[in-house]
């Protein structure tokens, strides 16, 4: 037997106690991940179009949560403005809460140097 070395017992292998830090720390960021997507689902944007003639707004989760439109803007005769208007501030609340989420991930995982994160 090699010096050092008991009857039955294995050496460790190198870097055995590494990747089990490495996963500690996998575990750690994927809980701080979840938390932060919590606290991102609980976030809401808004939108207009239309010089504020239709509002959306958005939550976290990417769900439309209310639509506002002013009185002047529902003209029966004109059906395609108004669902143009709605299409367009909607799509950019979505896009908004979007970039709000990346940004807030981002965060998070920037110093792990992993792109698409």
């Amino acid at each position: 037997m090699g010096k050092g070395m008991r009857a039955g017992k294995k050496p460790k292998a190198a870097g055995a106690g590494n990747m089990q830090k490495q996963m500690q720390q996998m575990q750690q960021m994927q809980r701080k991940m979840e938390e932060l997507q919590s606290e991102i689902d609980q976030m809401e944007t808004t939108a207009t179009s239309g010089g504020g003639a239709v509002t959306v707004t958005v939550t976290g989760k990417k769900e439309i949560k209310s639509i506002e439109l002013k009185p002047e803007v529902v003209d029966p005769d004109d059906i395609e403005m108004l669902q143009d208007l709605i299409m367009v501030a909607a799509n950019e609340a979505l896009r908004q809460m979007e970039e709000i989420s990346q940004n807030e991930m981002g965060k998070l995982t920037g110093s792990l140097g992993i792109p698409g994160l």
